[in-house]
């Protein structure tokens, strides 16, 4: 517990001291990657808190992470650019989403719940794709970030930084509280034996659903990061390629590992922004995928547990 606590705050200090460390070495670019590896960990993490924990293997999640987004965009074009006001409701937007989708799709289980949450998001996609007042099939984009107030200015891409540092932070430590209280014992063991815990009294669709709507809330969150990282919002945001891409980074990570979806976040987008610059592969970076295919199922054939899941094997 000790070492694990120093390792915590010793990524906390290294992720503090970041920014400076490359503005100094003249690497300004990697502090807006860092940024958007961080909002992927929040989506990431929220993906693993229904799959790992609550044993929900959603294949739609891409529909709370883009609705999320569009509600931020949607306020903006319509002359709401206070982070205060936009963010929650991308959040309060996404967790209704997640309620309607999760009420519906908790009857079935097993591969018909997991074609259910597809064929939501599918369908959001598509909605989204017809609204032509916002950008239909080609997006649209946003004029400047949300404002934060209180003097900050979220243009400067350090003070962005910081304040996706201090939402991710704010996430896992809610995450880390839940997992760790009577709720997240429940959301466990229902995913071991959900027979048993019904059959001991425990309401367990309630508890699935709650987890479910959690988990989709936190992903809008992340989705209202992500327009305000790009300024911009499409509709591949919804699509279910989005949803595959959040779940193979839970998967890299580790299942039901705490860390596993940051850890997967970042390992991820490193090695796609690696290996699809022209410095490593050259020319052939524009096949740049095959690589990362080949590392992941590596990782996969021989870490099953994931990333998070070795180091943890290891340090037994």
């Amino acid at each position: 517990m000790a070492r694990h606590r120093t390792l915590v705050v010793g990524a906390l200090l290294v992720a503090l001291a970041l920014p400076f460390v490359l503005s100094a070495t003249g690497h300004d670019f990697q502090i807006v990657f860092a940024a958007r590896i961080m909002i992927y960990a929040i989506a990431a993490a929220s993906l693993n808190l229904a799959i790992g924990y609550g044993g929900m293997i959603s294949f739609g999640h891409a529909a709370f992470f883009g609705g999320g987004a569009y509600m931020v965009g949607i306020l903006a074009a319509e002359g709401v650019g206070s982070a205060w006001l936009a963010w929650p409701a991308g959040v309060a937007v996404a967790a209704l989403a997640a309620l309607l989708v999760g009420a519906l799709s908790l009857a079935t289980r097993g591969v018909y719940f997991i074609m259910i949450t597809l064929a939501f998001a599918q369908m959001f996609y598509y909605v989204f794709v017809s609204l032509e007042a916002y950008g239909g099939d080609d997006g649209m984009s946003l004029a400047q970030r949300s404002g934060l107030g209180f003097g900050l200015d979220p243009s400067d891409d350090i003070t962005w930084y910081y304040v996706v540092l201090v939402l991710l932070v704010a996430v896992l430590y809610l995450l880390h509280r839940l997992i760790h209280s009577r709720f997240g014992r429940v959301i466990v063991a229902i995913r071991e034996n959900e027979s048993r815990a019904e059959a001991i009294g425990f309401p367990v669709y309630r508890y699935k659903l709650t987890c479910f709507v959690i988990s989709g809330a936190i992903a809008g969150l992340a989705g209202a990061l992500v327009a305000n990282h790009a300024n911009y919002v499409s509709p591949s945001l919804l699509h279910w390629m989005q949803s595959g891409t959040l779940m193979i980074m839970v998967i890299l990570g580790g299942v039901g590992r705490f860390w596993g979806g940051p850890i997967g976040a970042f390992v991820m987008l490193a090695l796609e922004e690696t290996l699809s610059g022209s410095g490593v592969l050259g020319a052939y970076s524009v096949h740049w995928q095959l690589p990362v295919g080949i590392i992941l199922l590596a990782i996969v054939m021989y870490a099953p547990q994931g990333i998070a899941g070795a180091f943890r094997g290891r340090n037994a």
